[in-house]
């Protein structure tokens, strides 16, 4: 819903900055920046959030598929189906329990390329892992290290070939599930810092084989702290986000989410690792799935654990019980709407009487109202189609991972139209820029061109 008004506002610079308390700081230490001062000739569009659902990429529930030497890849025909019921991930297991003592098969390096070509030609990514065993009773429960390091090794061509589709890979490798908790090979509830070199082993190897622009996601937030000697001083900062380095690469996944007071296991109640994750996630990768039912995973319990961890992403299909408890308390229809973001118009300006070949500037304020930022590289472009179809893309000047949840953020460009026409809003995957399915819906009514990947603005 849209209507029109006539306001005075000043321009100025490409900038983004937040806009809903003037003069103060966030508990990040970020400057909240007043909304500008006010002149005349300019135009204002009010927009209104949508209630309804809508589906994003890189966000939300998730369907699960293990794939082990005897099942078959994912088919574009299973992964168009989630896209349709709104799930635009997948997490893949692939289970290597029949290579423990030696390389990978190339038949089984086929389906795995095979899983990734479904993902991509239905429209959707994953999350991914690899593990060895998935029963305690099943031992050894992982490779030998030289093995893991060895199939890490073998898998690096595959990954790079296919980033464009790889939300996020979890460590996985060792321990049942690829959990890093039951482990043969890689010291079994390891205390000493030494103790933890082996796997620090492992987590560095998948950041060299994973490209740049992809996280890996540790199980808990000791195994960061840890291995890398890291504390609560040092969690990442808006000046340290998405820079490239190991700390801003190392997310986290909590796979017994709301399960008891420690999430059995996930944190130690003697240390400040959940002030570390809740501050750490802010910019990094956060998702998993639950558990069980206990008293910490009631909709009021589970809402808030979302917004201070960051949630984006969450099996669909476990623990089924917990899902319905949510479904029961009348909280799992806004769980699905926040995992991850919720990106919405909420005020469009320009100048009231552009001319042929004028600078314009053109500003928007962004609200997210998800639980986390789009968390992996973003195209941010106005776009000018003119009447005679010819498309002229500007620069935003903000980054749509820097859109934090719970906040207003005023960004800005200059267009330069030729003659009259329509201005858009594209917010498109750079490894998928000629994919809509993979551009971002603002969730705004009536805005989004699914065809094109488009959010209307105006018209001039």
């Amino acid at each position: 819903m849209r209507r029109l008004l006539l306001l005075s506002l000043a321009l100025f610079p490409a900038f983004s900055c937040t806009v809903d308390q003037p003069d103060k700081e966030d508990d990040q230490g970020q400057q909240v920046v007043p909304a500008p001062p006010s002149s005349d000739n300019d135009v204002v569009l009010y927009f209104t959030e949508s209630s309804a659902h809508i589906t994003n990429p890189e966000r939300g529930f998730y369907k699960a598929a293990d794939i082990g030497k005897n099942d078959s890849a994912i088919s574009t025909s299973d992964v168009k189906a989630q896209v349709a019921q709104g799930r635009t991930l997948y997490y893949l297991g692939f289970y290597l329990n029949n290579f423990m003592s030696g390389e990978i098969s190339e038949s089984f390096l086929n389906k795995i390329q095979s899983s990734f070509d479904a993902l991509r030609a239905g429209g959707a990514k994953c999350i991914l892992r690899f593990a060895y065993k998935k029963s305690e009773s099943d031992k050894p429960w992982d490779a030998p290290q030289e093995i893991v390091l060895g199939h890490i090794a073998q898998i690096k061509p595959i990954l790079e070939k296919n980033k464009d589709v790889i939300f996020v890979m979890q460590a996985g490798f060792v321990g049942v599930w690829g959990e890093w908790y039951y482990t043969t090979n890689f010291n079994y509830q390891p205390s000493s810092n030494a103790d933890y070199l082996p796997r620090k082993q492992v987590a560095d190897a998948l950041l060299d084989a994973l490209p740049k622009e992809r996280e890996v996601s540790l199980r808990t937030p000791q195994f960061k702290m840890r291995m890398y000697g890291v504390g609560l001083k040092d969690t990442i900062t808006v000046n340290t986000a998405h820079d490239g380095s190991t700390l801003s690469r190392l997310g986290g996944h909590n796979d017994c989410f709301g399960a008891a007071k420690d999430d059995w296991g996930t944190f130690d109640q003697e240390t400040n690792d959940r002030k570390f994750w809740k501050a750490d996630t802010r910019y990094t990768i956060m998702g998993g799935e639950t558990c069980n039912v206990s008293e910490y995973c009631t909709c009021t319990s589970s809402l808030k654990d979302m917004e201070d961890y960051h949630w984006t992403y969450l099996n669909s299909g476990y623990n089924t019980d917990v899902i319905s408890r949510w479904n029961n308390q009348g909280c799992l229809d806004q769980i699905k709407d926040r995992l991850g973001y919720r990106l919405s118009l909420r005020q469009v300006r320009h100048s009231a009487n552009p001319k042929a070949g004028e600078t314009i500037r053109v500003e928007l304020v962004m609200t997210n109202s998800g639980f986390a930022a789009p968390m992996n590289p973003r195209n941010a472009f106005l776009v000018f189609k003119d009447n005679s179809g010819n498309v002229t893309k500007f620069p935003l000047g903000s980054d749509p991972r820097s859109w934090q949840p719970g906040t207003r953020t005023l960004v800005s460009a200059i267009i330069v139209p030729a003659e009259h026409g329509t201005v858009y809003l594209e917010l498109s995957d750079p490894l998928l820029q000629d994919r809509p399915v993979y551009s971002i819906a603002l969730a705004n009514d009536g805005i989004y061109d699914s065809k094109t990947g488009l959010n209307k603005l105006f018209e001039l």
